[in-house]
């Protein structure tokens, strides 16, 4: 039976020429086939937009203006390119299970109330090795303090959600880092974040070379900033007291003892390690992903690209 819900699949792409075939291949590997996929560049100085262009399909378009502007702005640019009432998010260095979008689609079409749907996800080495599981329960609930805590349980790039939602809720452009965690502040601060969980691994996501003591820096400062600008209704003074000093003991942690800093963080992800079945399923999607054929012409030095 023909899918009946078409969704926009959005992945926007800085120098990400050793994943970016990868992350297309788990798109057209979906069990739903009625999507649209729009790759949209941030002025790449690698082959990215080279191999976006070499994918030949009519439910694909490529966006490129050769201009640097940051994911943010990246994402609010691809909730008015797309086409359809359902948007997808994705990274360009990720992968996502078969079942994503149709599990998601089911959710969305019987719930007219929830505007979203977040995956659990699984931690991938840069050589896809399973590294650990993270989700949450079906009836995980969102509160204040999980927010600012870094508990919500929401993995940013795993979401669907409805348009409506998104045009409601644009992302915080002047945020270089942890832009999703100051949408959901913002859009809880107003009663407008209805969220459900999937509580199964369906987004694959690389995040090693995101858990080093610069960007863990940056995202506690962006952190900060969040806490203090934009954590309004909803949010306690007393909840934003721990939260705020709770950041400041880990840049303490991570700007004098770096080591030990970047290394429980990177603990704290990886501290749930996925079952044998799971390993197992996980893997054999893995391999069905990656023996996708894509619809490609060829292009200088394709040959390199994994």
């Amino acid at each position: 039976m023909e899918d009946s819900c078409p969704v926009s699949i959005c992945i926007p792409f800085y120098n990400a020429e050793s994943t970016l075939l990868n992350a297309i291949r788990s798109v057209f590997a979906q069990t739903h086939k009625n999507w649209e996929l729009i790759l949209i560049d941030d002025g790449s100085n690698d082959k990215s937009l080279e191999i976006a262009n070499s994918i030949k399909d009519s439910r694909v378009t490529v966006y490129s203006d050769g201009q640097n502007r940051r994911l943010a702005a990246r994402l609010n640019e691809l909730t008015k390119l797309a086409k359809y009432d359902f948007i997808a998010r994705m990274d360009a260095d990720d992968m996502m299970s078969p079942t994503r979008i149709e599990k998601q689609i089911e959710i969305l079409k019987h719930n007219p109330s929830v505007d979203l749907v977040s995956t659990g996800l699984c931690s991938l080495s840069d050589k896809n090795e399973i590294k650990s599981v993270r989700c949450v329960s079906d009836n995980h609930l969102i509160t204040s303090k999980k927010l600012l805590s870094g508990g919500s349980g929401i993995v940013h790039a795993s979401l669907l959600g409805r348009r409506a939602w998104f045009e409601r809720n644009p992302y915080k452009e002047s945020m270089i880092k942890s832009q999703d965690t100051n949408l959901w502040v913002r859009s809880f601060s107003k009663n407008d974040l209805n969220i459900v969980f999937i509580s199964e691994p369906l987004y694959f996501y690389r995040e090693d070379s995101n858990v080093t003591q610069k960007q863990l820096l940056l995202a506690y400062a962006m952190g900060r900033h969040t806490i203090l600008a934009d954590a309004k209704s909803n949010f306690g003074l007393r909840i934003k007291s721990k939260a705020l000093a709770n950041n400041i003991a880990k840049t303490l942690l991570v700007r004098l003892f770096p080591s030990l800093g970047v290394k429980a963080a990177r603990n704290r992800r990886n501290a749930t390690s996925a079952s044998a079945l799971e390993k197992k399923h996980i893997e054999d999607e893995i391999n069905h992903i990656l023996s996708t054929e894509l619809p490609m012409v060829s292009f200088k030095g394709d040959s390199k690209i994994d």
